[in-house]
This record gives C-alpha cells, sequence and structure tokens, in this order.
C-alpha cells in the first residue's frame, strides 16, 4: 500500500502486519468461520490481552521494534517496559516536537500519528471507503445528529500496529455528548473493507464544542485483537490535552467537521482524491479555519 509521508515529502511502503494471517481469515472459507466465530469477538480479544499485558509477552518487543523500524529515541530504555502492552502505551513527550504555528487557533491539526485520508460527506451525510458505502447515521447510531453534518468533511486516522497510539484533542473545548457502542473487533486494514468494519466495530462517540471549527464529531474504533479504547474522563479540554489511548491492536479515529468551519490542506485532500493516505504526525498542521 502506496502512502505519502508528508513530512519527508516522499511516498512510502506500508509494512502490512499480519497480511498472510488475514489473507486467510478474510478470503479462504475456513477463516470466515474462524472470524466469526474467534477472531472477531470480544472475548478472544479479552484472552490475547491477557496474554500482552504479562510479563511472557516481553520478549516481543526488540522483535517488533526492528520488524516495523520503530524509532525509540523519544521513549525510554526498551528494558524498563513490563509487557509488550506495556509498550505499546508507551507515551512521549510531544511538546517538544510541536512546531509554535501549531498552537494559533486557526491551525487545525493532526491529533494522532496516522495514515489520514480525508472524504467529503454526501448530502444524505454517506462517504466511501474503497467499495464500501458508509452512513454516518450507522456509524453514531444517531439520525438527527448525522443530519448535522451533511457535505461535512470526514478525516479518517488510521493506526497500525507501528504508530503511537496515543491521540489529543484538536483544539480548546469541552465535550457536550459522548457513549459507547458495543461491537466486534475486524481489522481496520482494507481486506476488512466488505465487512464495514467501521460500522461494526467497538466505538466511542464523542461531541466535541470546540473554540475554533465548532461542533465535531469524534469516533474512536476499536480493531482485531485488543483495540481496546480508553478515554480519560475529561468534559473541558484543551488543544494538545491527551484524550485517550488504544491497547494493541490497529485502530481508527473517525472526525467529522461541519462543511465551511476548515480547509484541509490541498496535498493532502489530492492524495486523497487519488485514495492515497498520507501519514502525518501530532501536532502536524493539515488545515486551517
Amino acid at each position: 500500500m502506496k502512502i505519502w509521508d508528508k513530512e519527508n515529502n516522499q511516498f512510502i511502503k506500508e509494512k502490512e502486519y499480519g497480511k498472510e494471517k488475514l489473507n486467510f481469515l478474510y478470503n479462504t472459507y475456513i477463516g470466515r468461520i474462524l472470524l466469526k466465530t474467534v477472531f472477531a469477538s470480544r472475548w478472544f480479544s479479552k484472552l490475547n490481552g491477557v496474554f500482552q499485558k504479562s510479563a511472557f509477552s516481553k520478549k516481543k518487543i526488540e522483535k517488533f521494534i526492528k520488524e516495523y523500524n520503530i524509532n525509540m529515541t523519544s521513549y525510554q530504555d526498551v528494558k524498563l517496559y513490563k509487557s509488550f502492552e506495556d509498550f505499546f502505551r508507551r507515551k512521549r513527550n510531544i511538546e517538544k516536537e510541536i512546531n509554535s504555528e501549531a498552537y494559533q487557533n486557526d491551525s487545525f491539526i493532526s491529533i494522532a500519528d496516522a495514515k489520514l485520508k480525508v472524504i467529503n460527506l454526501s448530502e444524505n451525510s454517506t462517504f466511501k471507503v474503497k467499495q464500501s458505502i458508509y452512513d454516518l447515521k450507522d456509524l453514531i447510531l444517531d439520525e438527527q445528529l448525522s443530519k448535522e453534518y451533511e457535505n461535512g468533511i470526514c478525516l479518517i486516522y488510521r493506526l497500525t500496529v507501528d504508530d503511537y497510539h496515543r491521540y489529543v484533542f484538536l483544539d480548546n473545548g469541552n465535550i457536550e455528548k459522548e457513549y459507547y457502542i458495543k461491537g466486534k473487533l475486524h481489522t481496520v486494514q482494507a481486506i476488512s473493507n466488505k465487512y464495514k468494519a467501521y460500522t461494526r466495530n467497538s466505538r466511542n462517540v464523542s461531541v466535541l464544542n470546540t473554540s475554533n471549527f465548532g461542533k465535531v464529531l469524534q469516533i474512536e474504533v476499536g480493531a482485531m485483537l485488543v483495540g481496546k479504547i480508553n478515554n480519560h474522563n475529561i468534559k473541558e479540554f484543551s488543544k494538545f490535552e491527551e484524550k485517550g489511548f488504544f491497547d494493541y491492536g490497529g485502530s481508527t479515529i473517525v472526525q467529522i467537521i461541519k462543511k465551511d468551519n476548515v480547509k484541509i490542506d490541498n496535498e493532502i485532500i489530492n492524495m486523497s482524491s487519488n485514495d492515497i493516505e498520507t501519514k502525518v504526525k501530532i501536532g502536524m498542521i493539515i488545515g486551517k479555519k
């Protein structure tokens, strides 16, 4: 999968996690049976989570770092992590990385390290990801709220296993409404598109009243293996304050912005129109008020 690395101005190729196993699960008869009964279930993810939290999982860390070429210079010594989950939840000081311009009120920033695609919603609040058509009301299970975002802008942050799995608030403001939707845990990689993972997976929906970008919908989507969503108990928030983090597994954050509240960077728009994701980092300016 070709991805545009905005920071380094070059195309990169993504190393797909568990490609052969996912191909078996999603593209074979036996695999689909196992997917339905075991691998996309919550009990399997909980069982896998027990192992990831155990000391036995520590031996995976160094191999994982090497395989996915993770730069550890901003993190603590590898030997200090007590388990693979402890490593996966690793935290860094993002303040040192953020440009002062990103703090300005009109700067619309990336909320996560991820692969980003921007899509325009239709008049009936639908959007297309690969070959799947998504309806916003199915994603958030609120038809009245979805109507407020007709012709809006949809940002899809896809976090792969090599990404930093913590995410921040895009602006100052407060949470008007928040609720959790229990669901399955499919992979969020392209192979699961026909399963419409975003509307079938577990997800957390937040309505954010922001100071500079209006009322923003944010949906954190869990994914296969564990993909647990851990949001902090916050009602009033400030720009760059940590909103939460994901446990082990690739995950996705969907943001819906009302039309005319933000102008997204042209380079990202052009890449998205050609079905190419853009690699972004927390604090990167990706648009303007």
